[in-house]
């Protein structure tokens, strides 16, 4: 039986984001989680480290506050993952006011200190920016600002590595089936997928299931009056079409949503989100084809070239816990978290809502509130922007280049992938390797076996979803027989251990 200071439930970006502050304050730390680690909400996000431009209209203030100053102390943390990125606004009369969208970005300039990555806004005309080519001729005026884009999944995936480092034990595939006070301290069971259950005795626990969350909380009988979760799906699709790198765009819609289009994988286009009530299972949510075509409509009224459903290459869905709120608009509700405490009949913190962008000051806020019941933990940290694993080696094209000074061999394509995935930890590939040769079958897509073992060993990879989609997303990439061949091959090797590092 294990005997842990913390039991985090929930390998999310909230979940990992807290067991790395808790590695590093002294705590022992056992993080589980019921699938993959990023498998559900937190790899179904839009991928972006900002303020939130559009909860300035719903008065979230100090929402946006918090995140445009977390934009940059996750740059910071990992600048080979976070890449700031210019997003253009394009203006129409009939939507916003001219002076309401000036006002907006003057207040998302200074809501938060930015640093040169993260340039003030301005007024653009679009016959002359690059991103006009993209855009219907009739659009001519437009503002431009600053946020940044992240691979979610890989984020999380960071957070849990640093943990591991830091001490912490790392469960995927852990479902706690039992969780029940004894003497003022939790006992958990901990079953993995292979059917064997593992107790667990844990001084307090943090309870970060995402949309799981309401329901663990019933579990544990600590409703206390609190505001409930609502569960919101949110849709994206991917096109494999043209679109520069280094811009994005944010679409004003008659609806009063808006609609991001952001470069994805190089060579594809990311259209979303959505906002629809869901209830069911979130692990089994999936894409609606009425939300299809609402995305495509939405990207059309902008594009010179319009996209269509049957153009779609890959749609991903998530369930994110919202704070819930009488106003049945499920786009007005409120993307800042509550972290809740409970003291009887054992010590644990709940965590309700949240969103990407703010998980390391959420995780610092909610070691605070649990030092009444860990006294011995050590001080906050984490502001600092202590780097992520593979940070080391500055952003990603800083990283490009030192691997391919380490192996000039290595084909441009993958070199670029490695560096934006692991950054210095790419050098960790590298060892003993001479030539392509070395690298082992490749799959397809520049994913050779080397890497997989790589994935399957240090970063808790078990099956070709979790390779292809969540440590990459080389699922764009090969064809169904390429990943018939990609899970043959593992299913023939010794799997890996579930503990993680």
């Amino acid at each position: 039986m294990d005997d842990v200071d913390l039991l985090v439930i929930g390998g999310g970006i909230n979940g990992a984001g807290i067991a790395r502050d808790a590695s590093g304050r002294g705590l022992r730390v056992l993080l589980c989680e019921q699938h993959d680690l990023a498998a559900h909400t937190s790899s179904a996000s839009s991928k972006l480290i900002h303020g939130g431009l559009r909860y300035l209209e719903q008065g979230e203030f100090g929402l946006v506050r918090k995140a445009l100053g977390e934009r940059e102390v996750v740059r910071r943390q990992a600048p080979h993952l976070v890449h700031p990125l210019r997003f253009v606004l394009p203006w129409e009369p009939h939507l916003r006011p001219r002076w309401m969208l000036r006002a907006g970005l003057w207040l998302y300039d200074h809501l938060g200190r930015r640093s040169p990555a993260f340039p003030a806004s301005r007024a653009l005309e679009l016959q002359h920016d690059p991103l006009g080519q993209w855009l219907s001729p009739a659009l001519r005026q437009a503002f431009s600002y600053a946020d940044a884009q992240v691979d979610d999944a890989r984020l999380v995936l960071l957070n849990a590595l640093d943990a591991a480092q830091r001490g912490a034990q790392v469960q995927v595939r852990s479902r706690c089936i039992d969780l029940h006070p004894v003497q003022g301290r939790w006992r958990a069971v901990l079953e993995s997928a292979d059917g064997q259950r593992h107790p667990v005795n844990a001084r307090a626990v943090v309870n970060a299931a995402g949309p799981w969350a309401g329901g663990l909380l019933e579990r544990m009988q600590a409703r206390s009056g609190g505001p409930a979760l609502r569960l919101v799906q949110g849709s994206h699709i991917v096109l494999r079409r043209p679109w520069p790198d280094d811009s994005a765009c944010l679409l004003q819609q008659p609806d009063g949503r808006v609609v991001f289009l952001l470069p994805f994988a190089h060579d594809h286009l990311l259209v979303g989100t959505t906002d629809t009530d869901y209830r069911g299972d979130p692990a089994r949510c999936s894409v609606l084809p009425s939300e299809v075509t609402y995305l495509c409509e939405a990207a059309n009224r902008y594009l010179r070239d319009p996209i269509a459903p049957d153009e779609v290459v890959w749609a991903f869905a998530g369930v994110r816990p919202l704070l819930a709120d009488p106003d049945p608009r499920a786009a007005q509700l409120s993307r800042d978290y509550r972290l809740q405490v409970q003291v009887d009949p054992a010590p644990a913190l709940h965590v309700l809502g949240g969103k990407l962008t703010t998980y390391r000051v959420l995780a610092e806020e909610a070691l605070d509130l649990l030092r009444p019941a860990l006294p011995q933990m050590g001080p906050a940290w984490t502001a600092r922007g202590d780097p992520l694993p593979g940070s080391d080696w500055g952003d990603a094209a800083q990283a490009c280049s030192r691997l391919l000074a380490l192996a000039p061999w290595l084909p441009a394509g993958i070199a670029r992938r490695w560096a934006g995935a692991y950054g210095s930890r790419g050098a960790e590939l590298l060892q003993g390797v001479h030539g392509l040769h070395d690298l082992g079958e490749d799959f397809g897509g520049g994913l050779h076996a080397r890497e997989v073992d790589f994935l399957r060993e240090r970063e808790w990879a078990c099956d070709t979803d979790d390779i292809l989609w969540r440590r990459s997303k080389l699922g764009l990439r090969l064809d169904a027989a390429q990943v018939a061949r990609l899970q043959a091959w593992m299913e023939g090797r010794i799997p890996f251990p579930r503990k993680g590092l």
